[in-house]
């Protein structure tokens, strides 16, 4: 039997702000703070240091005020909230644990309505309508939460951590891929038609014969005569330094990235270019994650045609960020004609992989880099931007297999890589069904479906009034005092 609002009989409703108030955090530095204290400090997203002093007395609720506005936190003791968050310690008549995980499944972050920092105003709070349960109810929802939930959650731990081994086994797939190790074996029973220190010697000889072809067209189209000695203008791009490089694989050489390919940086984005008669798609580094293209959000500007030759995208050309978050530096990915015509900005670097290179090899290098740090370590840092730059972008070694090594490498990668990706897409799912059971669980329990209704319980509107005269006390004992003046006896 239920009550005329819906909720189960000796149910209520009310509000937060009658029933759970809250309290602003109060302000604390980190360089206030004493690290060599044992009292836990609170942020909008959790725990974010500690400190000799406590703020509240005992179990408290934490709430994100500002950044991770609406995430609730439980200390199971005293603590300090800082003023990104509100808190509550709750009154005698209080279960904490039973409103933590009603304010988990209220979803308090919803009522976020700013434009800027997400925030959660303490109005919208107080107004939100919640049901409250008896107080031995509410002991044994708790009771039965934590025994189905604990469950849930060490599943939920146990598909994280397989999900972040495949992380890892991802990466050093692609290291082995890149050192030699992947084809070990089919390298064994395949000799090199061409080993790679012949094959760099081809790929640069024809590296020149372009630059010759590219050089005669130019003086071609002004009407002149090459001079005497130009040839000698071409700059043969630097060997690698191989002193600190590990041992290649028999057959394999080390090269520089400027020598296997053309690199170049995007064109600078500016107003002038926003419109004009000649406007094509462009991507940006917004576009370019890790081994995708993602073409929800492709903007347009004026390449005239001469600009169009220059910054056009073809299929297999390897685009990388150029600025980034230092862990995110150098992000590649191969474009695979996505958005056919498009052209790309300077906050990407483009890697045009020679004749000779595959560029499905070139990415595994590139992603392997990536995951190891190297982009990092040539990376420049202005204003919390890592700039990959492209050119020390160009002067990174490049490990060269034989051509038909490095089709197979490939091979090898997709195969490995189909089946992790499987794999991931099935955690995925998993993990999506325990979080929606997750929502079903506390649904139930706040719909009073979880745990059975005893009649001899305290109805919950006792429990409320209980709260309501526990909090007008409160405040009755914390206004000070109205001070009477003496009389002066008068003669």
């Amino acid at each position: 039997m239920s009550s005329g609002d819906g909720l189960p009989k000796g149910w209520a409703s009310t509000t937060l702000g009658k029933c759970l108030p809250i309290e602003y955090g109060k302000g604390l530095t980190k360089r206030d703070r004493d690290s060599s204290g044992t009292i836990p400090v609170y942020g909008s997203n959790g725990v974010v240091g500690t400190h000799s002093t406590k703020l509240t007395s005992g179990v408290t609720l934490i709430i994100g005020r500002k950044g991770s506005a609406g995430a609730v936190h439980y200390s199971p003791g005293p603590c300090w909230a800082i003023d990104t968050t509100y808190y509550t310690q709750g009154t005698p008549y209080t279960n904490l644990q039973y409103f933590y995980y009603l304010l988990v499944h209220t979803q308090l972050g919803s009522l976020d309505r700013s434009t800027a920092v997400p925030s959660l105003s303490r109005d919208d709070y107080n107004a939100t309508v919640v049901p409250v349960a008896p107080l031995a109810e509410q002991h044994r929802i708790v009771e039965k939460l934590e025994e189905l939930l604990t469950d849930l959650d060490a599943g939920m731990a146990a598909l994280e951590r397989v999900r972040g081994n495949l992380k890892r086994y991802r990466a050093s797939v692609l290291k082995a891929a890149v050192e030699g190790r992947l084809t070990a074996a089919w390298r064994a029973e395949n000799p090199p038609k061409e080993p790679a220190r012949q094959l760099l010697a081809r790929i640069l000889k024809e590296r020149r014969r372009r630059w010759e072809e590219q050089q005669l067209a130019a003086y071609k189209a002004k009407s002149k005569t090459p001079p005497k000695g130009w040839e000698k203008k071409y700059k043969e791009p630097a060997e690698p330094d191989t002193t600190n490089l590990p041992e290649l694989p028999e057959g394999w050489c080390w090269a520089r990235v400027d020598q296997v390919g053309d690199v170049q940086l995007g064109r600078q984005r500016s107003p002038k270019h926003h419109q004009g008669p000649h406007m094509r798609p462009y991507l940006r580094v917004a576009n370019v994650f890790e081994d995708r293209i993602d073409t929800s959000d492709v903007m347009e500007m004026n390449f005239t045609p001469v600009e169009y030759e220059t910054y056009r995208l073809d299929y297999g050309d390897i685009l990388l960020n150029e600025g980034q978050s230092k862990e995110l530096v150098g992000r590649p990915a191969i474009y695979r004609n996505e958005v056919p015509g498009s052209c790309f900005t300077n906050t990407l670097v483009r890697f045009k992989a020679r004749s000779g290179i595959d560029p499905e090899y070139a990415l595994a290098v590139f992603l392997t880099y990536l995951k190891n740090g190297r982009f990092q370590k040539i990376a420049s840092i202005t204003v919390n931007i890592a700039h990959l730059g492209a050119g020390r972008f160009a002067e990174v070694e490049f490990p060269v297999p034989p051509i038909d090594e490095q089709k197979q490498i490939v091979i090898e990668l997709q195969e490995r890589q189909t089946m992790i990706s499987a794999i991931e897409a099935l955690l995925d799912a998993n993990i999506k069904r325990a979080t929606r059971l997750r929502q079903s669980i506390l649904k139930r329990a706040f719909e009073g479906k979880l745990v059975p209704q005893d009649p001899s319980d305290e109805p919950a509107s006792k429990l409320l009034e209980r709260i309501k005269q526990a909090r007008q006390k409160a405040e009755n004992n914390g206004k000070p005092k109205n001070k009477t003046r003496r009389k002066r006896r008068t003669a």
